[in-house]
């Protein structure tokens, strides 16, 4: 049977996937000012589950633009996913990324309080004196961490994105953040996620924000 490729020049090939993804969508309904943020999360994963899966808090879309547009910086939970966000267009806003996973300090904290790293990162994160958008696609127990000390008191997060993705209390931690009344979040509800997802909103966000220059 001949194979038939499809003839794209290189620098259509990215318009030509959203092409795609819009047709083979559909009829599927997305919440209004969402379908950048779905879109790219399928055009980076190439699974239509995002279209039902993702779960957005009222207006967290744009509490997220208005933050990003005040200079917040995000928070990631692996180098993974600090590496894939556009660090550049970011910081045309005043925003930074982080990542304190393979510090000496926070592995030190960790062993000491017999907690995980991500954990302890989330800790450090905790006395930034900035907005902050935390984005988790690993580590299910950031997550829950970060439920808790929302509940305390100890932060306000801008946004929070909850997409790890695995087995072990990682449908829980994202239920948890569901529960969340005052905080923004997107979550991607179930097993699925990672850190390329993670890294795919943010930049989705940050796209977003250009698109309105």
């Amino acid at each position: 049977m001949a194979i038939e490729l499809e003839q794209v020049l290189p620098k259509d090939i990215e318009r030509r996937s959203f092409e795609i993804i819009t047709e083979e969508l559909g009829d599927t309904q997305l919440i209004p000012g969402t379908e950048p943020i779905v879109k790219r999360c399928i055009h980076t994963s190439a699974d239509f589950d995002y279209a039902k899966n993702l779960v957005f808090s009222k207006d967290a879309v744009q509490k997220a633009l208005d933050a990003i547009r005040q200079g917040a910086s995000i928070v990631t939970d692996t180098q993974m996913g600090k590496s894939g966000i556009n660090k550049k267009r970011l910081a045309k806003y005043g925003g930074e990324v982080f990542c304190f996973m393979s510090d000496e300090d926070v592995a030190a904290q960790a062993k000491a309080n017999g907690t995980t790293r991500a954990v302890a990162s989330m800790e450090k994160a905790a006395k930034i004196n900035k907005k902050l958008i935390y984005a988790i696609g690993n580590a299910p127990t950031a997550l829950i961490h970060l439920y808790e000390q929302v509940e305390k008191g100890i932060i306000d997060p801008e946004l929070i994105i909850g997409v790890p993705v695995g087995f072990v209390n990682v449908v829980q931690s994202k239920e948890l953040i569901l529960k969340l009344e005052d905080t923004p979040y997107i979550i991607a509800r179930g097993r699925k996620g990672g850190s390329n997802i993670a890294a795919c909103i943010c930049n989705a966000l940050i796209y977003m924000l250009d698109e309105d220059l």
